[in-house]
């Protein structure tokens, strides 16, 4: 990933807009990340896997076994009377 100021950032938009076609273009300010510029179909993408929805299909029998053996921590029965 590149990093570059703000600055350096304003005195070639076009040129970083590119790169960021390739690759992801961190730009700092102060010394700090402040944004990252992302080509358009890697935005796209990103969006689609979050609202990614997963059925019982797509898990291994496996995945189920962990899920069905999978104990609550001892403090999680403070919650219990939510349950109710």
């Amino acid at each position: 990933m590149v990093r570059i100021s703000a600055t350096e950032f304003q005195r070639n938009p076009g040129y970083y807009q590119d790169m960021a076609l390739q690759q992801p273009v961190t730009v700092t300010r102060n010394g700090r990340d402040r944004t990252v510029v992302i080509s358009a179909d890697e935005y796209h993408r990103l969006k689609r896997r979050d609202r990614e929805v997963l059925s019982l299909d797509d898990f291994t029998e496996a995945d189920l076994q962990a899920i069905r053996s999978t104990q609550p921590a001892a403090d999680s029965a403070a919650f219990d009377h939510e349950l109710k």
